[in-house]
């Protein structure tokens, strides 16, 4: 962690010619975490990706994710808990008051001040309205990290002539993500008719033989259709944050 006396001699030496400006934002780059005892907040994550750390809430107590909000809630960059359940969030709300719910996609989030939207436009396409919380995890997260989103939902195999409708969409994409469940295989229909890349993300959703989304992972691991990228089961974060990259110029 970042002391004091030692940011002072750091920009001192800038100030005296013995270190450049590059070389001081490097320095800060490579610094390490906030500890808290608890977890080891990544603090300078944004300056060396671009993007902050992200909280993964399930699993967390009440009373870690309280301590984890307040440490962060000093900070202008934005706060994201993935995961979360409702009746968690009423519990920690007061950590960190602007912090705001969809219970949708059980997004906990404050966005950042001063957010720019880039122009890139990303397209979070679903075979069902069953993997539409998914798909809205993936649609919020990047709306927040500054990509415009595009929903467009229930366009599945079942009936392939409801996603040829929306052609024009399609090839307007910068990046298009797909959630599906069942067998998985829009993934690889999207993929054969677009030249952008494709994030595809299988869901839980399914009867049996679908194994959790083991069917529809292996479908999308094993697609024909070169230009697809797979995420793991129902992880819509992730495929945002890929697709939010994908999109963004590098600086």
């Amino acid at each position: 962690m970042l002391s004091e006396p030692l940011l002072r001699r750091w920009i001192r030496e800038v100030q005296r010619g013995r270190r450049s400006p590059k070389q001081f934002l490097e320095s800060l780059r490579r610094l390490p975490y906030d500890n808290i005892g608890l977890a080891k907040l990544d603090t300078h994550r944004l300056l060396r990706r671009g993007l902050p750390e992200v909280i993964f809430g399930e699993g967390k107590t009440t009373q870690q994710l309280r301590r984890i909000l307040k440490r962060m809630a000093g900070q202008g960059s934005l706060i994201l808990v993935t995961r979360l359940g409702a009746e968690v969030f009423e519990a920690i709300q007061s950590a960190c008051p602007k912090l705001r719910y969809d219970p949708i996609c059980r997004l906990a989030f404050r966005p950042k001040r001063g957010k720019l939207v880039l122009s890139g436009r990303v397209l979070v396409v679903t075979a069902g309205t069953a993997d539409m919380p998914i798909a809205e995890e993936a649609a919020k997260t990047l709306e927040l990290l500054g990509s415009r989103a595009v929903r467009l939902l229930d366009v599945g195999v079942a009936g392939v002539h409801r996603l040829l409708d929306h052609w024009q969409l399609l090839q307007r994409a910068r990046v298009i993500i797909v959630v599906a469940g069942m067998e998985g295989a829009l993934a690889s229909v999207v993929a054969g008719l677009v030249r952008c890349p494709v994030i595809a993300v299988p869901t839980s959703v399914g009867y049996g033989a679908s194994f959790q989304g083991i069917a529809p992972l292996l479908t999308m691991l094993s697609s024909c259709t070169p230009g697809i990228g797979v995420v793991n089961i129902d992880n819509g974060f992730g495929a945002a944050y890929l697709a939010h990259l994908i999109n963004r110029p590098i600086n």
